[in-house]
């Protein structure tokens, strides 16, 4: 089979025509293309009056030697080769006598395929988290979002699926992947029920209400495999002799012996970052974002984006990706952009506002929002132990909580308003999505000045690629603070902590990963190391 790159075609091509531009660009007969299938499709937007669908195909044609040899230009640029391997081969398997079982700690998408490609191979893991099933902690994130009834173990934060399943679900990452694990966990993902097209589209998402079903099945599958989940179980202390982990003890008082931990909880995990820092495995500081949401018609964005082609079928709602380099040295970039979505409660603590972005599958809400964050790093703007960005997070959470009315309401304000610097008193014809609610205000006492002073910087810059942006009426609403990870717990070569052995820090907490695919391919990677280490120790 063949693999060709960067075949074009408009947005309302029909089949035949796919086939016959692959005909073409290969210069062979229509009848001599035995089989064509869409490996990638992306779209070509550069162009608003003649936008394009751009194709990387696996082909199968009569003659593959006479193909290749005939095109050697198409060849020599990389437009046509041999299709890659793209099936995932297990890197080993658990003995007959397995001795003891690897414990996995939390079930976000880091977690969760830890835990199920630890099963697929064998070693039966227990899975532990602090939250409940994804049911139920669904009902609990309503139960705030509608009724302010927050819950600290059940939110946007903490439970089955983690972090991302109140997310736009988005499923693309940056990622160098030569061995084309995010192949595997798009795989997974459609056997538990995704839609087929996330292994094709450019940019495939799922959005909350599917991956609450497809979190259920892939735990079904774990525990077919002799994977054991354990809801409600919080992890408070780590047994660690001679600079290795021994296990681990729970809330509840119990203790569970193990030489391999996968940490897996998420960047929101304060308590367990101090557990660790007491326990002397290595954490330091890393770089984050902080900023606010800001909310656009999201018409307006797919008229910038799409032009007259707004509305198709194929196009969807669109998307946006911005950044500015400002004046006072900071950097401002949209962040986790949700088409067609609503902006969340996604704090995990009492009396802290956090918000977040999230869709559904469908990406149909009348608003587009994104977060508009300025970069921050330790040395400059949080110097200390390697926690202090957990301390400068809840300051600014604090603040927002006051300024929204201490009732988890979030402070807003219109963006006019704030490159005015006046505070907001109503709204205008941008409708907030966030609940439980806004408070109208000024939103410049819930961020540090220098990134109000990026903000306000950023946001005409903003305007002239994306004309409409600093609309008077959109709205901002703050603040974001969880964009990631304020530690690194740094770990070696084959995955473990760098000074406590067979501790295993992995995903988005632990500073390696930034969204649901980059968290399941590390939690794939993490996997593997522990299986290699248990069948090279037994």
């Amino acid at each position: 089979m063949l693999r060709l790159n960067e075949v074009k075609l408009p947005l309302d091509h029909s089949e035949e025509e796919l086939h016959a531009a692959v005909a073409d660009r290969l210069s062979i007969k229509v009848e001599e293309l035995l089989h064509c299938k869409v490996f990638r499709r992306a779209v070509d937007a550069r162009k608003r009056s003649a936008i394009q669908l751009t194709y990387t195909l696996d082909i199968e044609v009569k003659d593959e030697t006479a193909v290749l040899n005939g095109n050697e230009k198409l060849r020599q640029s990389g437009r046509i080769a041999l299709s890659p391997d793209t099936t995932y081969h297990f890197v080993t398997k658990a003995p007959q006598q397995l001795q003891g079982r690897p414990v996995v700690i939390g079930t976000g998408p880091c977690g969760l395929f830890a835990g199920l490609l630890l099963s697929q191979m064998g070693f039966k893991p227990i899975i532990l988290e602090r939250g409940k099933i994804v049911r139920e902690r669904t009902k609990d994130t309503w139960g705030f979002w509608r009724k302010s009834h927050f819950k600290p173990e059940s939110n946007v934060q903490f439970g089955e699926g983690g972090a991302g399943t109140f997310s736009d679900g988005k499923l693309y990452s940056q990622i160098k992947d030569k061995r084309y694990l995010a192949r595997k966990v798009l795989t997974e993902f459609v056997k538990a029920g995704a839609p087929e097209e996330i292994l094709y589209v450019a940019k495939p998402h799922i959005g909350t209400f599917r991956l609450v079903s497809i979190v259920e099945k892939m735990r079904a599958s774990i525990e077919s495999l002799g994977g054991e989940f354990r809801f409600q179980n919080q992890v408070t202390d780590l047994v660690v002799e001679n600079k290795r982990v021994a296990g681990v003890k729970l809330a509840n008082g119990e203790s569970i012996s193990s030489d391999h931990v996968v940490l897996a909880v998420g960047h929101s995990a304060r308590d367990t970052f101090r557990m660790l820092q007491d326990r002397s495995v290595y954490v330091e500081a890393k770089p984050f974002s902080i900023g606010f949401r800001i909310e656009h018609p999201q018409t307006l964005i797919d008229g910038v984006r799409w032009g007259e082609s707004a509305g198709h079928e194929l196009l969807g709602a669109a998307d946006y990706k911005l950044v500015h380099h400002c004046k006072n040295g900071r950097s401002v970039y949209s962040f986790c952009m949700c088409p067609g979505g609503t902006v969340v409660a996604a704090t995990s603590e009492e009396g802290h506002v956090v918000t977040n972005g999230m869709s559904q599958y469908s990406r149909k809400e009348r608003n587009a929002n994104a977060g508009i964050v300025v970069g921050i790093t330790p040395d400059e703007d949080y110097p200390g132990d390697a926690l202090a960005g957990i301390d400068f997070q809840r300051r600014w959470e604090v603040a927002a909580f006051k300024a929204g009315g201490e009732n988890y309401k979030a402070p807003a304000q219109k963006v006019g308003d704030f490159l005015a610097g006046r505070p907001s008193t109503d709204l205008g014809s941008v409708i907030p999505s966030y609940t439980p609610g806004i408070t109208m205000t000024d939103l410049s006492s819930c961020v540090p000045a220098y990134a109000v002073e990026a903000i306000r910087e950023a946001i005409p810059a903003f305007d002239r690629k994306i004309k409409g942006y600093a609309m008077k009426d959109a709205l901002l609403t703050g603040v974001e603070t969880r964009t990631s990870s304020p530690i690194r717990i740094k770990r070696n070569a084959e995955y473990e902590s760098i000074n406590t052995g067979g501790l295993y820090p992995a995903g988005e907490g632990a500073g390696y990963a930034g969204g649901i695919l980059s968290a399941a391919v590390d939690g794939i990677e993490v996997a593997e190391a522990v299986a290699k280490s248990i069948v090279k120790g037994s």
